[in-house]
């Protein structure tokens, strides 16, 4: 029972007197106008109208009912609302100039009693290349794709609209203006002879049924003679029924108009059940009944209402959370992105329910955060899919609400990056506050842990230090290679995981690729320690920035030292440092320092001091680097011969004394590079 019906009860009284709300009677008003009745509170003449509901007819001209200048085509007293007339926005093709008109348009009832139904309408576009917004307050708060190939033309389906033509989509709440604009890139200048227009309009859902014919002809646009019908819910405010937003309907046993006083021949009036024996039968002699209640059932009237008023409650509660959802998933473009993927081939990326994520996570049970950092924090997630393997689960920090459309681009490429040593992104959730992302699960924890928390040096050896460098090299070289090119733009060992057998997966380059930017193009993102000088200067992420992250965490492979000491001191200006000064074999892990690997060690750190290079131009690629590490890994083979195995080595999952600090002195030669090492620390978040 919806909650206006509820509230027309609180009306009811003994011996048939009608609830009602005005104080004015409307016996001598004009309630017609071109075939549409006006109930009141609704007319043509102040007297006749509450304040708000004033309408104008059109005698002189078509002789139709306008509220505003928009066209009325009928209004409902029980349900709230009118039906409206709208324009469609159009964006064509011009044979003559060669270029698109547009025409777009604005509604706006702020200040009347009048709210856009979000439950009623859908917003919808039209067309072969169409991207079209729904603009609230002067911002674009979503939009809708249609897109079709020359394949898909014939696979155009009547009433299926799901992007492939036609494109629709639910509206936020009470919303009461908005406005329909098209996106230029998305233009139909070289498929005009296909489709020559796009269309846009928010549609009373009821009365869409998509045709295939819409997309490529200007069917859509004739069938609803240019402007497409629409619900507007409304409400009596609080100088009427006392209760902001309630609408009144007669009780039960009563019918008529319940805004009208009772002296009024069409308020609320008593229904006499014996004059219409078929739809009320009785049994032996038919006595009417005033309103049909009898008192004795007053009382159990009374425990509905309370009955009725709690499951009201309960609905609006799951209504508001569903509302949420929606709105989450749009605002993230959510929509955007089914539209993409339906366009697109082969993609395995899934978008997960709300109620997936959180029953995966155990409600995000703080025993089940395996961790935490600048881009997120990271759940490991069971029973997703149905299937046992466990997922990790990232809760991104922040969103870019101006770069949805990037934001739905960027997932899309990441969701087709296959590699062997990245952790695949298998699907995200957008039904929160901030995307959700879900990886595949890596066992057996990080680069840095090896380095800085395992004690035991026998699973570190250089053979496994170089198979793991090589291996994250020839990922980010892959990533570097794409047609869309992913930088990662925080490179360090704690985003190196370790996978069985100690095979490196690249991870955290998802969140990191669409945090917002809190409105400033110059936040610096990435890692104190690990950031390119020359991005600090410019601010500008390139595939160079990697390397140079890169190549500090070859310095951590080759000291097994953290990126900065304790007293702030970068390790990448004291390793170069020593360097020139020949005295790098001071700051060498002893674990690696053999006589053996002397030669490959010094190769090793002129790479690593080559990627540190302060210009990006003198810095090596990541092929090139992938490429001398695979050299120097062999050689290392090839004198040690056959590699230990290493299928039985993992780490262990518990941690001694924490062994991560090993900087504990200042080497000579590092102050002369001290000011870098400051700026990293102080523009570095």
């Amino acid at each position: 029972m919806p909650f206006h019906m509820l509230a027309s009860l609180l009306w009811l009284c003994c011996g048939g007197i009608a609830a009602y709300c005005s104080a004015a009677s409307a016996a001598i008003c004009v309630r017609s106008c071109g075939g549409v009745e006006i109930p009141y509170p609704f007319g043509l003449d102040p007297a006749c109208a509450l304040p708000g509901f004033k309408l104008t007819c059109n005698t002189t001209g078509d002789g139709k009912l306008y509220y505003k200048g928009v066209e009325l085509l009928n209004i409902s007293l029980t349900e709230g609302q009118v039906r409206m007339r709208m324009d469609i926005a159009t964006y064509c093709y011009n044979s003559t100039s060669g270029g698109m008109n547009s025409m777009s348009w604005l509604l706006n009832l702020k200040g009347t009693p009048f709210r856009l139904s979000d439950f009623g309408n859908k917003f919808t576009a039209i067309g072969c290349r169409t991207l079209a917004y729904l603009i609230v307050d002067g911002e674009l708060t979503t939009g809708c794709t249609a897109t079709c190939k020359a394949n898909d033309l014939m696979k155009l389906t009547d009433s299926v609209c799901i992007g492939i033509g036609c494109c629709q989509m639910a509206i936020p709440g009470a919303l009461q203006s908005y406005g329909v604009t098209f996106d230029s890139s998305f233009n139909t200048t070289e498929i005009y002879n296909i489709s020559r227009c796009s269309y846009a309009a928010l549609v009373e859902a009821s009365s869409f049924n998509f045709s295939r014919n819409y997309s490529v002809s200007s069917a859509f646009n004739d069938h609803y003679h240019g402007q497409a019908p629409l619900l507007v819910d409304w409400a009596i405010g609080n100088d009427t029924c006392n209760v902001v937003g309630y609408i009144c309907n007669c009780s039960k046993g009563f019918y008529g108009n319940p805004y009208l006083k009772p002296e009024d021949p069409d308020s609320c009036q008593d229904i006499d059940e014996c004059k219409e024996p078929n739809k009320y039968p009785c049994h032996g002699k038919c006595m009417n009944k005033v309103g049909g209640i009898c008192a004795t059932i007053l009382l159990a009237l009374m425990s509905l209402l309370g009955i009725e008023w709690i499951k009201y409650k309960q609905r609006m509660k799951r209504q508001d959370i569903m509302k949420k959802r929606g709105e989450y998933f749009h605002l993230h473009g959510g929509q955007l992105l089914t539209d993409m993927m339906n366009i697109e081939n082969n993609i395995s990326f899934k978008l997960y329910d709300r109620d997936e994520i959180e029953l995966a996570t155990k409600g995000f049970d703080k025993t089940s955060i395996i961790g935490e950092g600048g881009q997120g924090i990271v759940f490991k997630g069971y029973n997703l899919d149905q299937v046992s393997n466990p997922v990790a689960i990232k809760k991104c920090k922040g969103f870019d609400e101006n770069s949805r459309t990037e934001f739905t681009q960027e997932l899309l490429i990441l969701s087709q990056v296959n590699h062997e040593n990245i952790v695949k992104l298998l699907g995200c959730c957008l039904q929160f506050e901030v995307p959700f992302l879900v990886y595949e699960f890596v066992p057996n924890k990080t680069l840095h842990y090896l380095f800085h928390s395992q004690n035991d040096p026998s699973i570190r050896p250089l053979e496994i230090r170089l198979k793991v460098a090589a291996e994250s090299a020839e990922a980010f070289s892959y990533l570097h290679s794409l047609d869309h090119p992913i930088l990662h733009g925080d490179v360090k060992s704690t985003n190196i995981l370790l996978s069985n057998n100690f095979i490196a997966k690249i991870s955290d380059f998802g969140c990191s690729k669409i945090r917002a930017a809190d409105g400033h193009n110059d936040v610096v993102k990435g890692t104190i320690g690990y950031l390119d000088p020359e991005y600090l200067l410019k601010f500008e992420l390139t595939d160079k920035s990697d390397v140079y992250s890169f190549g500090v965490v070859l310095l951590e492979l080759l000291t097994r030292r953290t990126p900065l000491s304790n007293q702030k001191v970068s390790l990448a200006s004291v390793f170069q440092e020593a360097m020139k000064e020949g005295l790098f074999l001071e700051l060498i892990d002893t674990e690696i320092l053999h006589e053996d690997n002397m030669r490959l060690i010094s190769d090793l750190a002129r790479l690593a001091c080559q990627c540190l290079a302060m210009t990006s131009e003198s810095r090596p690629t990541m092929s090139r680097i992938a490429e001398e590490l695979r050299r120097i890994e062999k050689q290392v083979r090839q004198h040690r011969g056959v590699l230990t195995s290493i299928s039985s080595l993992s780490l262990s999952a518990s941690s001694s004394a924490d062994t991560s600090e090993h900087f504990t002195g200042e080497t000579n030669g590092y102050n002369s590079l001290r000011r870098v090492a400051a700026m990293s620390i102080e523009f570095a978040r």
